[in-house]
């Protein structure tokens, strides 16, 4: 059980994004939800790297995320930063759910 990385650094960039949206445009809900969203992808993270068959809150946190940014994304039309964070955590989604899906040899038994 090796530690997941992505994962880590998905729940990092997710963080500093919120961080980052606070200090540019001083917005308190940019600061909140990217504290919010990225300690849970943390936590997700740490599950995922102690039992890799743990992905249910990585996956159900990215999935909500990507909708959430995708909408946002649709109706803004900009990339950054709710482009950039809906096709991260799609990309989250996808290789989450092909271990759900058994596709990949992830999975320890």
């Amino acid at each position: 059980m090796g530690v997941d990385y992505i994962s880590y650094a998905y729940a990092a960039a997710v963080a500093v994004g919120g961080v980052v949206g606070y200090v540019k445009a001083g917005s308190v809900p940019s600061l909140g939800a990217g504290l919010l969203f990225g300690s849970v992808l943390g936590f997700g993270a740490y599950q995922l790297s102690g039992d890799p068959n743990n992905y249910y809150v990585s996956l159900g946190t990215s999935a909500v995320l990507g909708g959430v940014m995708g909408m946002r994304f649709i109706n803004s039309g900009k990339f950054m930063p709710p482009g950039l964070i809906a096709v991260m955590s799609l990309a989250m989604v996808a290789r989450l759910g092909a271990r759900a899906a058994g596709l990949t040899n992830s999975k320890v038994e």
